[in-house]
């Protein structure tokens, strides 16, 4: 019934404009509708959904995850250079703030309402 159906993420925020900064100029992500307390942005073949709620940033699990493939360092460079701070789990090898588990590399990261990014290389 689905399996051939688009899907997108979709993330909660308390500040739309702080998360408009975050999502368009710091992920680099390509705005494609604003509604005022909704945005919709493009991120590869797919869609990132922001939108407000009082319940933002509860999630402590991953809300969206982007396999970036062999383009992960650089990408963790970027992000750094803008003033992403990643998250580090204890219990895991890590380079730098990358983790590591064989040839599989993944870094977390929080937007500016707690909500938990994921890249990897995959």
């Amino acid at each position: 019934m689905l399996r051939d159906k688009d899907s997108a993420a979709i993330v909660a925020v308390k500040d739309i404009g702080r998360a408009r900064d975050f999502y368009a100029n710091t992920l680099g992500l390509e705005l494609t509708n604003d509604n005022g307390d909704v945005l919709k942005f493009r991120t590869g073949k797919s869609g990132l959904v922001v939108y407000v709620s009082d319940f933002a940033g509860t999630n402590q699990a991953n809300a969206v995850v982007w396999g970036v493939g062999g383009e992960i360092a650089d990408i963790v460079a970027d992000l750094k250079g803008k003033g992403v701070t990643f998250e580090h789990y204890d219990g895991m090898e890590r380079d730098g703030d990358m983790h590591v588990a064989g040839e599989f590399r993944m870094v977390w990261f929080k937007d500016p309402d707690g909500n938990i990014l994921h890249l990897n290389n995959m």
